[in-house]
């Protein structure tokens, strides 16, 4: 079961990540500079973090590396609530918000599921 959240976890955080660039991309275009750079930061460094959670050498790293996920997914609702309210660029966030949401939920149970069976 583990590795079937795994895999799912690893494909949604990485299709997330490309609309975070995506979205980066037109924040460029309408000259957002700083927060769009804070954006695609967290945005990307979730899976990435997926990504070497895949090759923990414990199940103590596996957890800390996908805690750290957790907490990018965290500042990425941020930035995105905050691009959101503040309309600072045109763009609808409105699916990267739902998106961020349902990773934050995932990783969320992940780290659980992990330390509960330590």
């Amino acid at each position: 079961m583990k590795e079937d959240k795994d895999n799912i976890i690893r494909s949604k955080s990485f299709d997330f990540a490309l609309l975070i660039i995506e979205l980066y991309r037109q924040m460029l275009e309408e000259k957002e500079y700083v927060l769009s750079k804070q954006l695609l930061r967290s945005g990307t460094s979730i899976g990435a973090n997926i990504e070497e959670a895949s090759a923990a050498i414990s199940r103590k790293d596996f957890i800390a590396k996908m805690s750290i996920s957790a907490k990018e997914a965290r500042e990425t609702l941020y930035w995105l609530k905050l691009i959101n309210k503040s309309k600072i660029v045109k763009t609808d966030v409105s699916e990267l918000l739902e998106k961020s949401d349902e990773l934050i939920r995932i990783l969320t149970s992940i780290v659980k599921t992990s330390q509960s069976s330590t």
